[in-house]
């Protein structure tokens, strides 16, 4: 969304929309090790593309076996390092002043293969008031211990200093000039900075042909310091936590599992047993965005609180080929998370206001599957997945007091899919599914009011659809990637909600059946490519969504797109060793 202050917003199947910053409701990976807090609140500022080997996405009822906030997965996976030893420097440029340098090596030395990847974004913005720089690096070793043991260490980091924020824009602005910035941006000099530092760690065993080990463990700090443009009249209010917020969080976990393969009732089966735990340490701080009459600078102190989120969790699951051509697999987790506010900001005006609550869930899940031939699979399955708020919507109550909003409720959802998967040729396979959730006790916003948004529960929703697609070689050098999703995402229990700002109490009522916003009924992209990795390559993307609503009440949207994108590169052969790959591409 070309803002890289609030860093990126992803949606599956409907889940994650209506996040205001970063990724919520879908739970994300790096190498096995969690990039999102026990919260349920993520990022992927720190996923490093030059070192990566694959990304996986997992839609559907299968998800909710990662735990809270898992309404899809994404996991990537670094690129192993390769016999022979390669090293990769690239340079790109493009419009806005936006230029990426990177730098690559991956290679083995005794018993260590290694891959270490560094990166520099830098970027003008495509708005005023929206430049960034960005540092990404990223490390992974693996050590083969020997005896069928393996220890594989990841390292990461991400570094992005003063991130202007051109703040969102009214339609009336859009439609005037869509690169501007709103006033109070310069005014507030509105910015962020972040800054993460993560290490992990993963030991596989293997005992026998049937029995394994895995263990997995990480440490991480993250601090951001964020400057809103939050006006000062606002914060003479006792209450009011200051325009600038400031936390810093320490977060880590382990995980054991033990997986067990054997044969029962003459099919082979697979068992896994395994907890997990993780913790978020969070210092909030908050300042007053301004000194005397100077504006957008730290100012005095307003909140000072910890923010600890535990969750320790325990799950099974069983994958049983019990005919040759039916498989089930079984899935039970529990979690618990519990979040305890510690307040150190305490004035006769703004009482201790500490507190604690806890969540609970038992989320199952089944499925079966049914081979009717070696190129067709067909498939049902049953999920149970819940969510807690994250910080974000419990930092404040609806009443306006101080203190956190323990009284909100986890959403819960019931989630069905049926699909297919035919493969076509031996290089072509086309996928459908039909897919439902149903969640009750969906996140809403109750009230906003000076820059401040509380959150409420909302009754029932139902996101419901289909996909298609189709991914693989036409003939030899071409190579297609299609998709279609076609969804429904409504409100199927009316509520009240706020119209506009400042909004203390809501008064205006959303009916059963309105669309969520941020959700398009309609989406797909396609890619057509030509080439096999030296010489001339050519591809072509196309891309449409339509419209979604913006407000719950349905009263506006914002328009569908179509957009193609071209992309043409040559690779140079320079010896037997090094290359030279050129590259241009489009972007409409």
């Amino acid at each position: 969304r070309q803002n890289y202050a609030q860093d990126e917003q992803i949606s599956i199947r409907g889940f994650g929309s209506r996040t205001t910053f970063g990724v919520r409701s879908i739970r994300v990976y790096m190498d096995g090790i969690p990039a999102t807090l026990p919260d349920g609140q993520g990022q992927v500022s720190a996923f490093n593309l030059d070192s990566a080997d694959r990304i996986e996405v997992l839609r559907g009822p299968f998800s909710v076996l990662y735990g809270n906030a898992a309404g899809g997965v994404i996991q990537l996976y670094t690129a192993d390092g390769t016999p022979t030893p390669q090293t990769t420097l690239g340079v790109y440029g493009g419009s806005y002043d936006s230029f990426r340098f990177m730098a690559d090596t991956r290679g083995t030395a005794g018993p260590v293969d290694y891959n270490v990847a560094a990166s520099e974004f830098l970027s003008g913005g495509y708005r005023a008031h929206s430049r960034v720089r960005r540092e990404s690096d990223n490390a992974k070793f693996g050590i083969d211990l020997g005896q069928q043991r393996k220890l594989t260490v990841v390292l990461n980091r991400i570094n992005q200093p003063d991130t202007q924020d051109p703040l969102g824009l009214t339609r009336a602005q859009m439609e005037q000039d869509p690169r501007q910035a709103t006033a109070v941006a310069a005014l507030y000099n509105t910015r962020k900075s972040a800054e993460q530092n993560q290490v992990g760690v993963i030991y596989d065993q293997t005992i026998s042909a049937s029995d394994q080990w895995r263990a997995m463990a990480y440490y991480g700090y993250r601090t951001i310091t964020q400057y809103l443009s939050i006006p000062t009249f606002v914060q003479k209010n006792p209450l009011q936590s200051g325009g600038v917020i400031s936390p810093a969080t320490n977060y880590g976990g382990a995980d054991l599992r033990w997986t067990h393969r054997g044969q029962l009732g003459g099919g082979a089966y697979e068992a896994v047993l395994g907890a997990s735990g993780d913790y978020q340490i969070q210092r909030r701080t908050g300042y007053e965005n301004f000194v005397g009459s100077t504006l957008g600078v730290k100012g005095a102190l307003r909140r000072n609180e910890h923010d600890n989120v535990n969750n320790v969790a325990e799950y099974a699951q069983f994958y049983w080929h019990f005919v040759p051509q039916w498989a089930l697999l079984l899935g039970l987790r529990h979690d618990t998370v519990r979040f305890t506010e510690h307040d150190f900001y305490i004035t006769p005006s703004n009482p201790d206001d500490s507190g604690h609550v806890s969540y609970s869930a038992t989320t199952p899940v089944v499925g079966l599957q049914y081979r009717a031939s070696d190129k067709l699979r067909v498939y049902a399955s049953y999920g149970r997945g819940f969510e807690t708020p994250t910080y974000n919507e419990l930092g404040y109550r609806t009443d306006g007091q101080a203190g956190l909003a323990f009284d909100l409720r986890p959403a819960r959802s019931n989630n069905y899919e049926l699909g297919a998967k035919w493969q076509a040729t031996r290089a072509l396979e086309f996928d459908a599914a039909l897919f439902r959730a149903d969640t009750r006790n969906e996140l809403a916003v109750a009230t906003n009011t000076n820059g401040r948004a509380t959150y409420r529960n909302a009754g029932h929703t139902r996101r419901e659809g289909v996909e298609l697609s189709a991914v693989g070689e036409l003939a030899p050098d071409w190579r297609l990637s299609v998709g279609y999703t076609h969804l429904r995402a409504r409100f199927e229990d009316g509520y009240l909600a706020c119209t506009g700002s400042p909004c203390t109490v809501p008064t205006t009522p959303v009916a059963a059946g309105s669309r969520i916003p941020g959700v398009p009924q309609d989406y797909g992209s396609l890619r057509l490519e030509h080439g096999n990795g030296t010489g001339w390559r050519e591809g072509v993307t196309l891309s449409g969504v339509g419209s979604v609503m913006v407000n719950d009440f349905n009263t506006d949207r914002a328009a569908g797109y179509a957009l193609v994108d071209l992309d043409a590169g040559y690779t140079f052969a320079l010896g037997e060793t090094t290359r030279l790959d050129l590259s241009v591409r489009i972007s409409n």
